[in-house]
């Protein structure tokens, strides 16, 4: 049997563009946002937002995604978050 992977982690502060991030439990948030992006041992993609500094996370819409390279989809979903535009995750490489 084959091991998993332990979960690799990425988080950056973003400032989201006009039109925020969309989440699955409150809609659009904006401004000055966390995100996170968890690669879990199963090779699904987690994206989580939060208002910098706030306890709270929400589910970026889109998330989770069933594989993909983790480190290239943080990146991209950083870019969707700071176009705004109710940015949800990259979809997944087919």
């Amino acid at each position: 049997m084959r091991p998993m992977n332990p979960p690799q982690e990425w988080q950056d502060e973003v400032l989201a563009g006009p039109g925020g991030a969309m989440t699955d439990e409150v809609g659009v948030i904006t401004g000055p946002l966390t995100l996170r992006t968890l690669a879990a041992p199963d090779g699904k993609i987690r994206f989580e937002v939060q208002y910098t500094d706030a306890d709270e996370w929400y589910t970026l819409s889109g998330s989770p995604l069933p594989h993909g390279d983790p480190h290239a989809l943080h990146r991209a979903a950083l870019a969707a978050i700071r176009v705004g535009n109710g940015a949800q995750a990259p979809a997944a490489p087919a």
